[in-house]
């Protein structure tokens, strides 16, 4: 015997088009059961709501994804998007760049339990990240989180007071300029225990950080992560949507990054000009994607 007109098979029966709401036993729209309202709202093809679902199932994917790569990287937000060149060849203008915290998952080699390879450790071990030697990483210049983070290569790692020059020189004799020992370097010797660093591109970031008075030594609580791998031209996106300008502090509230060259940060004199001795830097900034 077939169920009056109006029960719960009603909208099935009279197709798509009726599907605006969900029906009780009795042919209404009262009694209806929380299961009831929930297969309306999945099965329905009313417009409003319809638009609704999909909001909310693509807003649940990204969510869905941006936990899973927390859950890996230990930072939020993960990714960078870089755009400029200081870390050319090996990071170009428009990468994505997924950044891990540097505890995370720490290569054999790191420096003591700074979870941080150097690139004169990487060259000797075989440790490589974007096509050389040792960990690429995000720090805060000077330790200050009000200026634009930096994303650099960490060269060698230096003690309080030590006299880092012919390590500087061992590792890349171009990178301190026209000094001949230590009294010609910046930060030399170094006014406490950090991480010598320095952008890839040899065209504009010939010098180390530290030489050119973008830094004192990264000391490893400066440290925010290590960059991991990237995505060529995606961040291309995330730059364009965003319309990322050069630093201003505070930016990094709205997840501004920068990987850059001369200093920037508040209570630091802005350069007026490029010593002789001293290659000019290109500005290589990236946004938090």
């Amino acid at each position: 015997m077939s169920e009056p007109d109006g029960g719960p098979d009603r909208e099935r029966e009279t197709g798509p088009g009726h599907r605006d709401r969900p029906v009780g036993p009795d042919g209404s729209g009262g009694g209806r059961t929380p299961r009831e309202w929930a297969r309306w709202f999945l099965e329905t093809d009313r417009g409003v709501v319809a638009y609704v679902r999909e909001v909310l199932s693509s807003v649940l994917a990204v969510l869905l994804v941006g936990l899973i790569l927390f859950g890996v990287s230990g930072l939020w937000p993960p990714m960078v998007a870089v755009e400029s060149p200081s870390m050319n060849p090996h990071m170009k203008t428009g990468d994505l760049v997924f950044v891990m915290e540097e505890h995370r998952f720490p290569g054999g080699a790191a420096f003591d339990d700074t979870g941080v390879v150097t690139h004169r450790t990487g060259e000797r071990t075989g440790y490589r990240k974007f096509g050389m030697g040792g960990d690429v990483i995000v720090y805060e210049p000077d330790g200050n989180n009000r200026s634009t983070p930096i994303i650099h290569r960490a060269m060698f790692y230096v003690n309080e007071s030590e006299n880092w020059y012919d390590k500087a020189v061992a590792v890349d004799p171009e990178a301190v300029g026209n000094a001949e020992d230590c009294t010609g370097l910046e930060n030399c010797p170094a006014p406490h225990a950090g991480f010598i660093t320095k952008g890839d591109n040899e065209q504009t970031n010939r010098r180390y950080d530290q030489v050119s008075g973008l830094s004192d030594p990264v000391k490893p609580a400066w440290v925010v992560g290590t960059a991991e791998f990237r995505i060529p031209w995606l961040g291309n996106i995330r730059l364009w949507a965003s319309q990322t300008g050069p630093f201003t502090p505070g930016a990094m509230d709205a997840g501004v990054v920068t990987a850059a060259s001369e200093p920037t940060s508040p209570g630091r004199p802005p350069n007026t000009g490029t010593p002789p001795d001293r290659a000019p830097h290109e500005n290589a900034s990236c946004a938090w994607a």
